[in-house]
């Protein structure tokens, strides 16, 4: 049966600093590259045939240090519908300041609601209606053809694919977490849907 396994990128210097990043293009930290091979050492066991990323390189730098760690060279697809969410006027600020500027609430509301877009942002709506039509159309196929994929992207993205994938409503979804790192391995059957799941732990 074919695998579908999701990592959100390892820390980001912005991670790190508490900042709205969005689209913007930042570094990992160091612990967010480790964070990349020890994802690899959890994956060393499964043949992915094929790899997609985002165009953002927080993303693609921890899919190579992922590769080069389980030893593999295949192709990778990068396609901005799998970009982290855009988070319009929030991207850069730290998310301390946002509130005092705008108020914890209406912060936490942009954040966690499903719908509700930060302003010129999106919300986790707006990127499932782009993440999804990609993940049906070209992830999927490589699912159908029986292949194992890996698909290392944002929390925002991933969050509307598991959404996708578990079937989970809007208010489910805005809870689910997902850490820097953490390869969550999903067994599908021959149609892509889940038999299994299961989150590999990074551990220490």
């Amino acid at each position: 049966m074919p695998k579908l396994v999701l990592v959100r990128h390892g820390q980001s210097v912005w991670n790190l600093q508490n900042r709205f990043t969005g689209w913007i293009d930042v570094p990992l930290t160091e612990k967010g590259k480790e964070e990349a091979y020890k994802a690899g050492e959890l994956l060393k066991d499964i043949r992915f045939s094929v790899a997609y990323t985002s165009e953002l390189s927080r993303a693609q730098e921890t899919l190579r240090i992922i590769l080069e760690t389980v030893g593999l060279l295949i192709p990778v697809i990068k396609d901005k519908a799998l970009n982290e969410r855009h988070y319009g006027a929030l991207q850069g600020l730290n998310k301390d300041r946002a509130r005092e500027k705008w108020g914890a609430e209406i912060v936490h509301l942009w954040r966690r609601s499903y719908d509700i877009p930060p302003p010129e942002g999106e919300s986790l709506k707006d990127t499932a209606n782009r993440t999804i039509p990609f993940l049906e159309r070209a992830i999927m196929g490589d699912i159908l053809d029986g292949r194992d994929v890996l698909v290392v992207a944002h929390g925002n993205s991933l969050r509307s694919i598991i959404m996708y994938l578990e079937n989970l409503s809007p208010e489910e979804i805005v809870k689910v977490e997902i850490p820097t790192g953490t390869p969550i391995v999903y067994n599908l059957d021959e149609k892509g849907k889940v038999l299994e799941k299961e989150i590999r732990e990074l551990g220490e």
